[in-house]
């Protein structure tokens, strides 16, 4: 007879699926259960061996034929921006961002909606309702914010009463060796701010401010050009059958 210990985290596996990134290839996930007063240190564990958080789930890539998928965290303290990335920071001085409790809104429902109506339209996400996208800001058991980027008002430096429009949303986790950013949208009308790279830029100031060494990107997939961005901010480790590894591209 087995013995399931209650402290012990259980994993599952599941059953293959058509791969989002990689055509012909196959997906599996790992996956355990993130709950009660444990969850942020098995999210701590679990995200050094790779693991992701969606709702109160961590889950890894388990493919039974393909390692694409790499484990990407930056090194926040060795990293400086690009001259592009410098233009980047530059061209959105008129924004602010303000990191709160995961509260979800109609507004950022509206901004979701056009983001996966712009970028995802046929993806995973596509027919989440605003019910959907309540749980995926709200059910969480670690230290999550979120953090809310809008037009600089004429006093947002005393007070967000003044903040204008909102064109950015980043939910992420605090963890105790780093930021990870769960998910994020923005506004597709605005393409000329490229809003995606300023934010983890933002996050990357943002994990330094927190005194953290890593900021956790998620996947980059080998092959997709869909995750090529995230090889942009060097330096930064892989995570590779011996562990993590300093990545220079």
């Amino acid at each position: 007879m087995t013995v399931h210990h209650p402290q012990t985290p259980q994993f599952f596996l599941t059953s293959p699926s058509p791969c989002p990134y990689l055509r012909g290839q196959a997906e599996r996930k790992v996956f355990t259960h993130l709950v009660g007063e444990r969850a942020p240190g098995l999210l701590d564990l679990l995200s050094q061996g790779g693991f992701r958080r969606s709702q109160n789930i961590a889950y890894r890539p388990a493919c039974e034929s393909c390692r694409a998928c790499i484990s990407v965290r930056i090194l926040v303290d060795e990293f400086k921006p690009s001259r592009s990335m410098r233009r980047i920071m530059a061209r959105n001085q008129d924004l602010v961002g303000r990191m709160g409790v995961p509260a979800p809104s109609s507004e950022q429902y509206s901004l979701f909606r056009r983001y996966l109506e712009d970028r995802h339209t046929h993806g995973g996400m596509s027919e989440m309702s605003v019910l959907d996208y309540a749980m995926m800001v709200e059910d969480s058991q670690v230290d999550t914010r979120l953090i809310q980027y809008r037009l600089r008002g004429p006093d947002s430096f005393f007070s967000d009463q003044s903040d204008g429009d909102l064109v950015g949303v980043a939910l992420s986790d605090v963890m105790g060796d780093g930021m990870s950013m769960v998910y994020s949208f923005f506004e597709p009308g605005q393409r000329a701010r490229s809003l995606g790279t300023y934010m983890i830029l933002d996050h990357i100031e943002q994990t330094r401010k927190l005194g953290l060494p890593y900021l956790y990107l998620g996947y980059w997939v080998n092959g997709s050009s869909k995750m090529d961005y995230k090889i942009r901010f060097q330096p930064q480790e892989h995570l590779m059958p011996k562990g993590w590894e300093r990545y220079e591209g």
